[in-house]
């Protein structure tokens, strides 16, 4: 063999692209963060000479095996037969009595080396059952809360503690066949880990890609405040829409929402109620230019959801030079540092959420830029080359120690831990 051993020969036959299978109860055009996690990890992974295979419903789009383009890279994606889900209001899902049938017919055809599958609930069901089958590395990432889904299950509410339990039951059974198990953040794995037993959950940031965003350090000329998201009830946008009513005249508020969902129409009404209509544009769904516009005009991001996993559209407001105002909820603290690039509010609370807003938008220049620049700073270690080296490891059964993730720094040792973060997330990159 030339000189070359043969451990030597197998450790460079572990390197060779893989073929990946990627579950996902919703993708593209699905407009959400774990559809837009599964396109960005698909596209990624494809950037680097992987075969990349994506499993998801047709949602209006043909059915069967197409090669569609996400971010220039091209996909294999085979799009299931699906039914839209009409309390949703856009939602369309897998048929379940036909998912095993078509995720065995789809992984014979496809022979991955892994399948990563995104959630429980049709599609990786199907694929984690039948990858087990036939001895097939299996990956999954949890982007799923079911208290989230209840207002689009029509069950009443006695019997919703009740659906949570089976949900996360079921949830286990899928979860349970996994090599490996991620969350975006690290409370969102310890959340996961209470609620199923499971354990051992690696915690990857979703990633963006910071590249794409332009932060906008010239003296404002006007308070814009921006929403980005479903336009959805666990979304808590009621609240913003009171805060932004509370905020002194002076500061002649603008509130652009970006996006659409079940509770447009009832937002837009309240918003009119309140007497703050012509103040607030519901911008609807927008292209990824407008929405990249909208981010560089803002002065500051508003989140006012108590049920983010991680959030996407919060790292894309960092990335374009924003502070950030979030409820102190789930897995925004991971992303908020208080008092460094924003500030974190009570849940719920309109008071505090109009406080904290008005704090922001009273800064002087210096600490204004100040908070921008630390939110492009706690931003890059969420670079998405970092959660696709880290993915990869995964995939090969390779060891990881340091998955990508932040949490919040203790205020008194700041920079120290930072840098350490930093340097361990670098490990795997």
């Amino acid at each position: 063999m030339n000189g070359r051993t043969d451990a030597t020969a197998q450790a460079d036959a572990g390197r060779r692209p893989l073929r990946i299978l990627i579950g996902a109860d919703t993708f593209s055009p699905d407009v959400n963060g774990s559809a837009r996690f599964a396109e960005h990890l698909a596209s990624g992974l494809a950037s680097r000479g992987h075969d990349v295979h994506v499993v998801a419903p047709s949602a209006k789009l043909p059915v069967g095996t197409h090669v569609e383009e996400f971010d220039g890279q091209k996909v294999t994606v085979h799009r299931l037969y699906s039914w839209r889900w009409y309390p949703h209001d856009w939602l369309t899902f897998a048929l379940p009595w036909r998912i095993k049938q078509n995720s065995a017919r789809i992984i014979d055809e496809v022979k991955p080396d892994v399948v990563h599958f995104q959630s429980h609930i049709i599609v990786g069901r199907g694929v984690s059952t039948e990858a087990q089958k036939r001895g097939i590395r299996i990956v999954g990432t949890n982007h799923v809360m079911p208290e989230n889904m209840l207002a689009f299950t029509g069950i009443p509410k006695f019997l919703q503690n009740w659906a949570i339990g089976l949900a996360w039951a079921a949830a286990r059974r899928s979860f349970i066949r996994a090599d490996a198990v991620t969350a975006p953040t690290r409370r969102a794995a310890d959340y996961f880990e209470k609620a199923t037993g499971i354990h051992d959950i690696y915690a990857i940031s979703c990633g963006i890609n910071a590249d794409r965003y332009v932060p906008d350090f010239t003296p404002r000329t006007e308070n814009r405040i921006l929403f980005v998201g479903r336009v959805a009830g666990e979304k808590h946008l009621d609240v913003l829409l009171k805060a932004v009513r509370m905020l002194p005249a002076d500061l002649d508020v603008t509130l652009d929402i970006v996006g659409g969902g079940d509770q447009l129409r009832n937002l837009q009404n309240q918003a009119n109620q309140l007497g703050i209509g012509d103040r607030v544009n519901f911008t609807g769904y927008v292209t990824e230019e407008e929405k990249t516009r909208l981010y560089t005009r803002a002065s500051v991001f508003a989140m006012p959801s108590i049920a983010e996993l991680q959030s996407i559209a919060t790292m894309e407001a960092m990335a374009s030079g924003l502070p950030v105002v979030a409820a102190d909820a789930m897995a925004l603290p991971h992303l908020v540092h208080d008092g460094e690039n924003g500030y974190l509010f009570t849940p719920g609370s309109a008071e505090d959420l109009a406080a904290k807003l008005e704090k922001v938008l009273r800064l002087p220049p210096v600490e204004f830029d100040a908070m921008k620049t630390e939110s492009l700073s706690i931003v890059a270690a969420h670079d998405i080359t970092r959660t696709l080296n880290t993915f990869e490891h995964l995939y090969r059964g390779e060891p990881v120690t340091a998955p990508v993730v932040v949490v919040p720094p203790a205020p008194a040792a700041e920079a120290e831990e930072r840098e350490d973060a930093t340097a361990k997330a670098d490990e795997v990159s």
